[in-house]
């Protein structure tokens, strides 16, 4: 049985500790926070995470919280700091918090006699460990890094809504270490904590830092290229893009994973990273265009939409955005395509309506109560001129054509996800757009005259 201290109980943190707890061991929390401390000590999740609330209570003789460093690091023999990192107006990761927890444990530390390992988990920039963290720990415990304590920088490589799942089930296991003795702690550790083969890459703590910021920064340009794909098939008679990155994702090269086109990527992690990832090429004297033009294309996407559908947009133009958080089944709307689209719509003069099944509040303060969030999907339809499908939502996928608008009034749908049934496309009062396929309209003509010409001279 492993004895592991969390520093930190957000989404990530308490998620870690009760799963780490429902693997037999005995994990403490630290948070500023007395609510969460509190929370967690009567049982319960001091944060909304799927599973999170069943397992705390599986758990509780082996999970408790506690304010207090000194007595979490007196009680463990590991400690995991996961601690917001927030981004600056350069896009590189502030260590205010993560430096204030470190101060901690140093202190906690030089009254401790056995060794003790201390892994960061939160996303920061390379070298942020080993320059900027490890000399106060060094300097508040009066131990030498390495020597007196260990150090390893460890993220972990999960989304919001299935961490629990994530962490128990990782493709790979990213360990950094200060040195070896601290790797091979670490990775003990998690060898009890993962019941499955899993493989392990240990490196130097800056390597694994800028993994971690690297990983994310590839997703997000893969998913604007998939985007492009739509784009391009959306302006192509015939084009299908999901016909198309079914065919490319067959590729072991690609893969199929991040390759379905839409909307555009959000969250508090892709965008953030990615900016992330330029700042240091930047400041290392390398080219960051890459990241700029992912960056740019994503987040000027809301607009070019409402370009296209400058015909149909005016005041007198009610639009309905159906999914409002960054990606289906979330609370979290930070940085949000659909936000996004929401307030561009707004911009334009049209009156909005909004829908999520779990966003809609936090969505309605994001928008200042300019928009009309409903408490129902078929409430939004019954009113909507215009009705967007922001996110694939399974609550979406079961609409049907009774649900839209009746005769007599036109609605266009527009489906960024391509979810609903094809079926509407039939029907005499909607205009069903599903984003990425090319229709009768798209612009052949352009291929006409790129190849027109061929035709001719060797045709005759």
């Amino acid at each position: 049985m492993r004895r592991i201290s969390i520093i930190g109980l957000g989404k990530l943190g308490a998620s870690m500790a009760a799963a780490i707890a429902s693997r037999g061991h005995q994990v403490i929390g630290v948070d500023v926070n007395r609510r969460a401390v509190d929370a967690v000590n009567n049982g319960r999740a001091p944060v909304q995470e799927t599973g999170l609330q069943p397992l705390i209570e599986a758990n509780r003789t082996r999970l408790r919280a506690t304010m207090s460093h000194v007595e979490a690091i007196a009680e463990s023999e590991l400690t995991f700091v996961i601690v917001p990192t927030p981004s600056d107006d350069r896009g590189a990761f502030s260590l205010q918090y993560a430096a204030y927890a470190f101060r901690e444990i140093g202190r906690a530390l030089r009254a401790k006699t056995e060794r003790h390992t201390v892994v960061l988990t939160s996303t920061v920039l390379p070298g942020a460990t080993r320059r900027g963290l490890v000399p106060i720990l060094e300097h508040h415990s009066g131990k030498i890094a390495g020597d007196g304590f260990g150090v390893c920088y460890s993220p972990e490589f999960i989304a919001l809504g299935t961490v629990i799942r994530d962490f128990l089930n990782p493709d790979f296991l990213l360990i950094g270490e200060f040195d070896a003795t601290s790797g091979e702690h670490l990775e003990a550790c998690y060898r009890e904590i993962i019941d499955h083969p899993v493989e392990v890459r240990r490196m130097s703590l800056e390597n694994a830092e800028l993994a971690k910021i690297a990983v994310n920064a590839y997703v997000t340009s893969k998913i604007t290229f998939a985007n492009t794909l739509a784009e391009i098939c959306a302006k192509m008679p015939g084009g299908d893009v999901d016909t198309v990155s079914a065919a490319i994702g067959l590729d072991t090269r690609i893969g199929r994973k991040y390759l379905t086109g839409g909307l555009g990527f959000g969250g508090p992690c892709f965008p953030r990273d990615n900016i992330a990832l330029s700042f240091v090429a930047r400041a290392l004297g390398v080219s960051a265009d890459l990241c700029v033009s992912t960056d740019a294309l994503n987040r000027s996407m809301a607009a070019r939409i409402v370009s296209r559908l400058r015909g149909i947009i005016s005041r007198d133009v009610t639009v309905a955005v159906l999914g409002l958080a960054y990606k289906p089944l979330s609370h979290v709307i930070e940085e949000s395509p659909a936000i996004a689209l929401a307030k561009a719509f707004l911009d334009a003069g049209a009156r909005v309506l909004g829908y999520d099944p779990l966003a809609g509040t936090a969505a309605d303060l994001e928008l200042g109560g300019r928009a009309l969030i409903l408490d129902s999907v078929r409430d939004c339809l019954r009113e909507a001129d215009v009705v967007v499908v922001a996110t694939p939502d399974p609550e979406f996928r079961t609409l049907t054509i009774s649900d839209f608008a009746s005769p007599g009034r036109q609605v266009t749908v527009i489906d960024f996800w391509r979810i609903l049934p094809c079926e509407l496309s039939a029907v005499s009062h909607i205009v069903y757009v599903p984003y990425g396929r090319g229709g009768d309209d798209a612009d052949g003509g352009v291929l006409q005259r790129l190849w027109g010409e061929t035709a001719l001279h060797y045709g005759s």
